[in-house]
């Protein structure tokens, strides 16, 4: 194959894979903001009681985040990558001045609409052009490195957050990491970013692969069962951390962990999450897409079920192992995320025709991140009917059973 500048492959084009990954760093920071802190702040300063009120700001986060990610992908091919990332930056920049100076929760679920559109058309675009830059060979590892710059930084903001709060103050000074993340993302995107639409036609016409698909959106939805066993195993794992953002800092927190303790134990599941992404994401290039995901959903669904378990309300464990217990059990639900995140997306990949992919992202990432927001309706509603630990156990049990479906129906 003639090698030129749009030659796909992560050692030919690693400064502008490289860029990537530290822009989706950025990326995953806006959402590590409010991971430990935006629950107490609804509770001690806005004295909302009821978890169905309180999770409103993660429903509207993944709606808007998911019909972004649709955006993304249905427009990327047609006005570029580049753009739809600085889009994205562009409705990033208000949020943490929003949440800083919320006057009522209204804000704070308003910040969350445009931290949506920020997520989904950022990082759709992101991962869209790494897709392009690295190629098939190396898919697995250049999804995991995008992942792991993502949800390391969540996990790393999600504790200076909690850190800073305990300090100095819920609010304002958390946000401050904020308005620097957001300026150095659209700044770099803008000035520094090469779009990548030329290595999408170069290897369109260099390679044989999937045909082209007729009805993208229902093949990935239903239509091909490899895709929809994708979609339907994306949307469980989302379901799980709708959930857990939402329930985890309450759970620990009535548990008798302290803030400072409880932004330890829930930094330490994207921390694991993103950490272990490089490994897996590689490792399933050689054991194939399939068995990373069954196995990655049956961890989490396992781990979750621990979660319930360990309860002051629940478990014999003594109060002052309850930090210790917490925190195996996060390591464990990241570990498990990991397994399938980077996977995901490697396998629309494979199953897709370069010119579909960007769609093809976009509907998968529609469905994927539509969990958040039936896991956070889903965690309100139980949380105020029948307390904490059941919804964490019935969302560890639903995501066992999205296991079994991936298992059972697709076929690789």
């Amino acid at each position: 194959m003639l090698l030129t500048r749009s030659t796909p492959g992560l050692r030919r084009n690693w400064p502008q894979f490289s860029l990537l990954v530290l822009i989706n760093a950025f990326v995953g920071g806006m959402v590590g903001l409010e991971r430990t802190i935006l629950p107490e702040i609804a509770e001690t300063e806005f004295g909302i009681a009821a978890r169905s009120a309180i999770f409103s700001f993660i429903v509207v986060f993944g709606i808007t985040k998911a019909l972004a990610n649709y955006v993304a992908g249905r427009f990327a091919q047609q006005y570029g990558r580049k753009n739809m990332l600085i889009l994205g930056w562009i409705f990033g920049i208000p949020v943490p001045f929003m949440l800083m100076w919320a006057p009522d929760w209204n804000w704070i679920v308003a910040a969350n609409v445009l931290l949506g559109i920020n997520q989904g058309l950022a990082w759709s675009a992101n991962v869209i052009m790494k897709i392009d830059l690295a190629g098939q060979k190396d898919r697995g590892l250049a999804m995991g490195l995008n992942e792991f710059a993502g949800y390391l930084a969540v996990a790393i903001v999600a504790f200076l957050t909690g850190w800073i709060a305990t300090e100095f103050g819920l609010r304002p000074y958390p946000f401050y990491l904020g308005i620097g993340l957001a300026v150095a993302g659209l700044l770099m995107s803008i000035f520094l970013v090469r779009d990548t639409a030329a290595f999408v036609q170069h290897e369109a016409s260099s390679t044989s692969m999937q045909p082209r698909g007729e009805r993208i959106f229902w093949n990935v939805s239903w239509g091909d069962r490899n895709l929809q066993a994708v979609s339907q195993a994306g949307m469980f794992t989302n379901f799980k951390d709708g959930m857990a953002w939402g329930v985890f800092p309450l759970l620990l927190m009535a548990s008798g962990l302290s803030l400072a303790q409880t932004g330890i134990v829930v930094a330490v599941y994207p921390a694991f999450w993103g950490l272990l992404q490089i490994a897996t994401g590689k490792l399933s290039d050689f054991t194939g897409r399939k068995a990373m995901l069954w196995s990655g959903l049956f961890v989490q669904g396992a781990s979750l079920i621990g979660f319930s378990l360990v309860s002051p309300s629940a478990s014999v464990f003594a109060s002052g192992g309850l930090f210790w217990m917490y925190l195996i059990l996060a390591a464990l639900l990241g570990t498990g995320t990991a397994m399938v995140y980077p996977t995901f997306l490697a396998a629309i990949g494979d199953l897709t025709h370069p010119v579909d992919r960007a769609e093809s992202v976009g509907v998968f990432r529609l469905w994927r991140d539509g969990g958040y927001a039936l896991g956070a309706i889903f965690a309100g509603v139980i949380a105020d009917r029948a307390g904490l630990e059941l919804t964490v156990l019935f969302t560890g049990v639903l995501v066992l059973f999205s296991g079994a479906w991936l298992l059972v129906r697709y076929r690789g």
